[in-house]
């Protein structure tokens, strides 16, 4: 007998801490809990991973994990005394707050086997997505577009019924007008929509003409939408209301994200604003004046005698005001010096002999070729 106690003691110690099991802090809110709950169900359902021989198993634990920490009660008493606070109910199905563990479970596992929405189905429409593609001006400066939508409407026929006029929709026999029906999955129940009516709790024997039963309609919608200045690639306006209708009448929202166009001259990486800017040989040593264009206008750009190529001259205030703060950041101009080309014999000959000038001046004219040489003899000597 203490033998076996000794054992029973050993096994309580082995199991792991709930809160380590879901993988959330000890202060970790009920929506943590529930979201981390989530991940690991669709990660580790046995129905999921028939070949998985431990999943069934992490299943389970993270399953027990959930129902204790999701009660406030024993959450508490885990909090205090550890498993020995909750041995008598942790793992036994109890109740998960004020709604239950069984209401939270099967809303969960609804994405998993593919259940609609409790309560007799949806009452409000889906988000919609539209890309609105602008040039790097109107992303900049702001701007305002017309886009045109598909969506659903309710059915102005039925006014959202589905039901031919004069006629109503009846109670699904099926799920006693619930939307949901409770399967088995093994050792626990599943709630999800219910097959025949399929989520909605009525079934439509004299659908609409207009309609057919669906309760909407496919309309294109015309709106206007206003981009604030600075938005960026990828950004996205929240037009509230004019997404996805239903049959209710409550519509989803629609969002438009904002793709920009490349730019002949300007590349953008938040704030800044890049371009490059090719300059001959003689402003690269003699140094001299450039006119650079700006998405405002245009700037003077002062290049320093003996500049190289790749140098990077900063523009401040010339680059995109922020969005949100209003910040201002800046315009990156890069030279790049130009070869010449398609040189006539006479242009060729004076290259040369301003070539040889420089050789005979030695080293001093040309500081990186000398470096460069220097490295070149110490690698080939080490070799």
């Amino acid at each position: 007998m203490r033998r076996l106690l000794q054992l029973v003691g050993l096994q309580k110690m082995a199991k792991r801490d709930y809160y380590e099991v879901l993988g959330v802090e000890r202060s970790a809110s009920e929506a943590d809990m529930k979201k981390a709950f989530r991940r690991l169900a669709m990660k580790y359902h046995p129905d999921r991973n028939k070949e998985d021989p431990d999943a069934e198993q992490r299943f389970k634990e993270a399953k027990e994990a959930y129902e204790v920490l999701a009660d406030n009660q024993k959450r508490s008493a885990y909090d205090q005394f550890g498993h020995a606070g909750v041995e008598q109910s942790a793992g036994m199905g109890g109740g998960a707050g004020a709604g239950g563990f069984g209401d939270i479970f099967g809303d969960i596992f609804g994405d998993i086997f593919g259940g609609g929405s409790r309560g007799g189905g949806s009452t409000r429409g889906a988000d919609l997505q539209y890309t609105l593609e602008l040039s790097l001006e109107e992303a900049v400066r702001g701007s305002e577009s017309r886009i045109q939508v598909p969506t659903q409407i309710r059915c102005n026929t039925c006014s959202g019924s589905g039901a031919k006029p004069g006629t109503s929709p009846t109670p699904c026999k099926t799920c006693n007008g619930q939307g949901q029906v409770r399967m088995q999955q093994g050792f626990f129940s599943i709630q999800q929509a219910c097959p025949d009516c399929r989520g909605r709790g009525t079934v439509i024997s004299s659908p609409c003409n207009d309609c057919h039963g669906a309760g909407t309609s496919q309309k294109t919608k015309t709106l206007q939408v206003k981009v604030p200045a600075g938005v960026d690639d990828g950004d996205q306006i929240r037009l509230a209301g004019e997404g996805q209708g239903s049959a209710s009448g409550a519509t989803g929202d629609l969002y438009v994200q904002i793709r920009t166009r490349q730019h002949p001259i300007f590349s953008r990486d938040g704030d800044n604003l890049y371009c490059e800017m090719p300059i001959s040989v003689a402003m690269a040593t003699l140094g001299g004046e450039i006119e650079i264009p700006t998405l405002n206008g245009r700037a003077q750009l002062k290049i320093p005698a003996e500049s190289q190529s790749e140098r990077v001259f900063r523009l401040r205030g010339k680059g995109v005001k922020n969005v949100r703060s209003g910040d201002i950041g800046d315009l990156y101009c890069k030279v790049k010096i130009e070869t010449p080309v398609n040189l006539s014999k006479k242009q060729k000959d004076a290259l040369r002999a301003f070539d040889d000038l420089l050789k005979a001046g030695g080293d001093r004219h040309s500081p990186r070729e000398s470096s460069w040489s220097d490295r070149l003899k110490n690698f080939f000597t080490a070799s």
